[in-house]
């Protein structure tokens, strides 16, 4: 991630099972200022088939990358006893 002055939201305010509303919100903060919220609204893309575009690839390498981070900030935006 960089260095995203917001994430302090996620550290303070981590998902502990009562508050899904207000960790929901603060996590899409935090992802939308770092241009990976479409993660959590779209379908992870199929596999790209023979003949692809090489563009086609950059954007299913760049969703699979930021899909990857997401999870991280996901789960380290819950307290340790979800």
């Amino acid at each position: 991630m960089s260095k995203n002055p917001l994430i302090l939201i996620i550290n303070t305010n981590k998902f502990n099972g009562t508050n899904h509303n207000d960790w929901l919100k603060n996590l899409r903060i935090v992802l939308d200022f770092e241009n990976q919220g479409y993660v959590l609204d779209k379908l992870l893309p199929t596999a790209l088939p023979e003949g692809s575009l090489p563009e086609e690839h950059v954007t299913f390498d760049k969703w699979l990358e930021d899909n990857r981070k997401v999870r991280s900030i996901i789960l380290a935006s819950m307290t340790n006893k979800i």
